[in-house]
């Protein structure tokens, strides 16, 4: 998977989620000798449970992000001369294959609605609901 803000945001998460669960284990094995340390213990593994959980919320907007937009360049020629045409085209990975997609052509939509189009396709393709 490609480096994407929500993917960096979901690693440091599950990150600060186990480095809590550590000091919480620490915390219960602490308990038996001072009392005070089981509420506190407690409290730390329910928010490493906390971030945990919105970690794995994470993964599939990560996996939304990680979308490749980029143009093709087709020439056409005929007795008359040749033709450029620039279609935006959108690449993904499902499971071990890469999928390509036509999205449109560069003079009828800009980058940005190509984004939003190729998001959409690929949540589809995924069965991730937007």
């Amino acid at each position: 998977m490609h480096k994407t803000t929500s993917g960096e945001k979901r690693k440091a998460l599950r990150k600060e989620a186990l480095e809590l669960a550590t000091q919480a284990r620490a915390a219960m094995k602490a308990a038996s000798v001072l009392p005070q340390a089981g509420p506190k213990a407690r409290e730390l593994q329910e928010e490493a449970d906390r971030l945990r959980a919105e970690a794995e919320a994470l993964k599939d907007r990560a996996r939304l992000e990680d979308l490749s937009i980029w143009t093709m360049e087709k020439v056409k020629s005929s007795k008359k001369g040749s033709r450029t045409y620039y279609y935006w085209m959108a690449t993904w990975r499902e499971g071990s294959r890469t999928r390509n997609v036509h999205l449109g052509s560069c003079a009828r939509m800009d980058a940005e609605a190509a984004l939003q189009k190729a998001r959409a396709m690929k949540a589809e393709a995924l069965g991730i609901k937007i």
